[in-house]
């Protein structure tokens, strides 16, 4: 069990990140186990072949299936928005030591591998960071327009949780393995750690690759709890469900396939993607049914996201 004790410090610098390192390092996982990450099993379907000639066998080393895993690889992000090669750098710049530390906490380490690691460990991060960049290139880039709307659309839910109910709202339906209860957070896990946060605050990381479960990070990094993202079930979707017959009769086809894929929040590239048209032409619904107050809108980050609105909700429900 991990279980963290919040200061009102603490409560007051709750903040949410999101990480493409972490993403591809979690990723390395559900490449070998996708029995376990179903959702997930696209992807993997389409990367194995693309990877099949990179050498993984250091990073699988040390991001078991099952366990701890190194944690250097995906240190917490250290802004809001960061960029793969910025985190990339961070993993070159990490201390040797702590390379050693942590290659003594990865159960499992083939006895070959931890040798050539620990005699070198300077070595052995340009190595692993360079087989993530490679990785990274082949298996994810091209996914992670798709995989960061997601994201940015959690974060702006989680957000409104947060300002309109307090911490109690944003942690009661995190995952269900995640309790808060006066003050304190407690996330089932099989290690064990009780500590009081001191007023760093908890990071809160959205995850794809993470799920189904909920990855945790403690002393001597900043405190993280990551979570599968909202509508994760959508994210390797191509093309959107049929509308509903009425609704389809009462404004058009393509702009009621619009306010149906709307149910969470939609950046307009994303939409496009989804629903099999161009950019321009998603914009053109999207203003009509903003006029309507069928959907609205809201910035995060360089982002502009779109969801349904009360009045587009009861009008999606009310012709099915």
């Amino acid at each position: 069990m991990i279980e963290w004790e919040f200061t009102p410090d603490d409560v007051a610098r709750i903040r949410f990140a999101f990480s493409p390192l972490f993403e591809a390092v979690m990723s390395l996982i559900v490449l070998r186990d996708p029995g376990s990450h179903a959702l997930h099993l696209p992807w993997v379907r389409a990367t194995r072949p693309l990877v099949a000639g990179l050498d993984l066998s250091e990073l699988f080393a040390l991001v078991p299936v099952h366990g701890a895993t190194a944690d250097f690889l995906g240190p917490p992000p250290a802004s809001p928005l960061p960029d793969f090669a910025e985190e990339l750098e961070a993993v070159r710049a990490t201390p040797p030591d702590r390379v050693a530390a942590e290659l003594s906490e990865v159960r499992g380490l083939p006895a070959p591998a931890a040798e050539r690691m620990r005699s070198d460990p300077a070595a052995a991060i340009g190595r692993l960071a360079g087989t993530l960049q490679a990785y990274w290139d082949i298996a994810l880039a091209r996914h992670w327009p798709r995989i960061r709307v997601l994201l940015e659309a959690d974060v702006l839910w989680r957000s409104r949780r947060l300002a309109t109910g307090g911490a109690a709202a944003l942690f009661e339906d995190l995952h269900e393995t995640i309790t808060w209860q006066a003050g304190r957070l407690t996330a089932a896990d099989p290690w064990q750690y009780s500590g009081s946060l001191s007023g760093e605050g908890l990071l809160l990381v959205p995850s794809v690759m993470a799920w189904p479960g909920v990855r945790k990070m403690v002393e001597p990094y900043q405190p993280q709890l990551a979570y599968p993202a909202r509508a994760i079930a959508t994210l390797w979707e191509t093309g959107a469900p049929p509308p509903p017959h009425a609704l389809a009769a009462l404004i058009g086809q393509t702009r009621a396939a619009t306010l149906t894929a709307l149910a969470e929040p939609c950046s307009t590239t994303a939409l496009a993607r989804r629903l099999q048209i161009t950019p321009g032409a998603v914009s053109q619904h999207l203003a009509v049914l903003l006029d309507a107050g069928m959907v609205t809108r809201s910035r995060v980050g360089r982002l502009v996201l779109y969801r349904r609105t009360r009045s587009g909700d009861m009008l999606a429900a009310a012709s099915r």
